[in-house]
């Protein structure tokens, strides 16, 4: 679609529809996606309702029936599989992140020591839940990256990570808390892998934490995937437009995402 046309389409006056446009995305866009979505509701006069969470649980609600418009997913892996389900159309990638540690203050640590720390037996490993949240399944991919690095360090640090977020039976952090900043504020790991964007909100909120990047033999990205489903809302597609619009990439890249589609 032309640039001119989809800006037209966006500053049309339009009437605020009773329905709202439904959204669902992962956990670590609430703070960005919160932000498009009152852009976009200002200037396209559409309602939207926003639910985040882990994108595996997301994506099994959508699965189950739940009427969704637009599923913004922390990997490719969920809206694809919606799609091979024929539940929607094209799934396009429209924000990279990578992983990071996050470590208490008292953990020596650095980038070049991390995976040396979290083989340390005295050092708790927090991740997020596989499957269930893309977080937890890029954490298994640095525990593979490490074997080749030390042999026997990926059964070592998969047998001793402590699954903490993510899952449908996870401890929740109290409303308008970081999940991360909580879990670490509460002593319950000593290492915790998660987004880098993750990261930085968990340190605006417990100060003292440290974030430390990953080596490059251990990095992993995480490309998000984006797809319209088939029974959503008419204009549905219109706030999906608005995601990958320049004024969506702006905010995203604002929040520490890789914007790819930024002009």
């Amino acid at each position: 679609m032309k640039k001119w046309l989809l800006v037209s389409l966006l500053t049309l006056p339009m009437a605020v529809h009773a329905a709202p446009v439904e959204l669902r995305a992962a956990g670590s866009l609430k703070n960005a996606m919160t932000d498009i979505v009152s852009a976009y509701q200002q200037q396209a006069q559409q309602q939207v309702h926003a639910d985040f969470g882990p994108s595996g649980l997301l994506r099994k609600r959508i699965e189950g029936g739940e009427q969704v418009g637009v599923f913004a997913s922390a990997n490719m892996k969920h809206p694809q599989t919606l799609q091979a389900a024929g539940k929607g159309d094209n799934v396009v990638m429209f924000a990279r992140n990578q992983m990071c540690a996050l470590a208490q203050a008292d953990v020596k640590i650095d980038s070049e020591g991390l995976l040396a720390v979290m083989l340390d037996p005295k050092v708790r490993v927090g991740t997020s839940t596989p499957k269930a949240d893309p977080s937890g399944d890029y954490a298994w991919k640095i525990f593979a990256k490490a074997d080749a690095l030390k042999s026997g360090a990926k059964d070592t640090l998969e047998q001793k990570a402590l699954q903490l977020t993510g899952g449908a039976k996870s401890a929740k952090a109290p409303k308008g808390r970081n999940t991360y900043g909580w879990v670490m504020e509460n002593k319950r790991a000593d290492v915790f892998l998660t987004y880098c964007t993750n990261a930085v909100l968990a340190q605006k909120e417990v100060q003292d934490l440290q974030i430390v990047q990953m080596p490059e033999p251990l990095a992993v990205g995480a490309n998000y995937g984006l797809i319209v489903l088939d029974d959503a809302h008419n204009d549905a597609w219109k706030l999906a437009m608005f995601i990958l619009s320049e004024s969506g990439q702006e905010i995203l890249a604002d929040y520490g995402f890789d914007a790819p589609l930024k002009q």
